[in-house]
């Protein structure tokens, strides 16, 4: 499967690394380094623009290595980006370590996986008599 994607930062376009790889490994674009103090939590951009096709959504993980070297994780782990939204990928990170973390251009903070889903009608009904 092919997906549109618009790189608007200087780090390598997102890929599955080899091909038993599951994820694409997400890069800060940052202007200058950040520091997110403990309990802090910040949207990290990416410079990333996704055109999803209908029915498949781009999950967004935890980057077990920044979570483990920095106490650094995707809050909303798995974020879930949908197909129809054209706004800049920005993965929002919470420091759950006790000391701060700084953030560097180039570094990688998150996985995203692209996964198809299938639409549901939800149907209003009553609950069961007991």
């Amino acid at each position: 499967m092919k997906i549109k994607i618009i790189n608007h930062s200087n780090n390598p376009t997102p890929r599955q690394a080899t091909p038993g790889r599951a994820s694409s490994e997400l890069k800060a674009n940052l202007k200058n380094a950040i520091e997110l103090a403990s309990l802090e939590r910040r949207a990290i951009p990416t410079g990333l623009f996704l055109e999803l096709p209908p029915s498949h959504e781009a999950q967004i993980r935890t980057h077990g290595g920044l979570f483990f070297e920095k106490g650094l994780a995707v809050l909303n782990s798995p974020g879930t980006i949908d197909s129809d939204y054209r706004g800049e990928i920005k993965i929002i990170l919470i420091n759950l370590g006790k000391e701060t973390a700084q953030i560097k251009h180039g570094e990688r903070i998150a996985h995203m996986v692209i996964a198809k889903y299938q639409r549901a009608q939800l149907t209003q009904t009553q609950p069961p008599d007991y």
